[in-house]
């Protein structure tokens, strides 16, 4: 038996959505913000270093030109803030110069570790920001421009830009939770279990029969869901390229 109080938190979470559109007349106060992002600092980090950094766009007119590095989004340029997430291991060197020491973080494992602290982070600054009726997105978009987010928010070596996550306060309704898979496909008990034939028939089942799912596949010329995602969604080559982005963006690094 789940107490009541517990379920209903878990209910209130499982029921989460993101928000694309935001109140103009209801801006996020400042202290508001900062009380979340403090919250927020309080994730689990990698041996406590906080390997990350968030900037704050708040400016309408940097707005303006972020929204169109994120490829024109309308959530970009009408939220009331735009946080975006990068991995850092700039900051924990500096340190360690300072102190006389060097940082053994220089490597795809420093970078690693800085990843994942971030997206803890992110996805904590989310939570509390949903917690005190904050509406938010998150935005994939920095990976296909990464100089030009590095170039507009001045990143030194050392920093990768990640992602965004637009918020403020919904302008109506909350709009529908997105669909997600059944917990069996995501949860595995003890050892990987690598699914069957029959199990991915019946983990997608749900996800396949939806009615904006068959507006997707006509809509693309397509003959399964899973073709929409492979093949114009996330198709090999953007994945290619973005990959050879991102090995080039931190070769540069001194």
């Amino acid at each position: 038996m789940i107490p009541d109080d517990i379920k209903h938190n878990l209910t209130r979470m499982a029921h989460r959505a993101t928000v694309r559109r935001y109140n103009a007349s209801r801006p996020i106060d400042d202290d508001v913000l900062d009380a979340v992002l403090r919250a927020a600092s309080h994730a689990p980090s990698t041996g406590n270093m906080q390997l990350y950094t968030v900037i704050v766009s708040r400016d309408p007119e940097a707005l303006k030109r972020l929204q169109a590095l994120h490829l024109g989004q309308p959530m970009a340029g009408s939220c009331s803030a735009l946080l975006t997430f990068c991995a850092d291991t700039r900051r924990f060197a500096r340190w360690c110069e300072a102190r006389k020491t060097s940082s053994g973080l220089d490597n795809l494992s420093g970078l690693l570790l800085a990843v994942a602290d971030a997206t803890i982070f992110a996805q904590q600054a989310v939570a509390a920001a949903e917690a005190a009726g904050i509406g938010t997105c998150y935005l994939g978009t920095v990976t296909y421009d990464l100089d030009g987010f590095a170039r507009e928010l001045e990143l030194p070596d050392g920093v990768l830009p990640l992602f965004a996550v637009a918020m403020g306060y919904p302008d109506g309704e909350l709009p529908q939770p997105s669909d997600r898979l059944p917990l069996e496909a995501v949860v595995h008990r003890e050892k990987y279990h690598d699914p069957s034939d029959a199990d991915i028939d019946r983990y997608y089942a749900d996800k396949e029969e939806l009615e904006e799912s068959a507006r997707f596949i006509a809509e693309n010329g397509r003959e399964t869901l899973a073709q929409v995602y492979a093949e114009v969604r996330y198709p090999r080559a953007m994945n290619e390229k973005i990959s050879d982005d991102l090995r080039a963006f931190v070769g540069k690094w001194k």
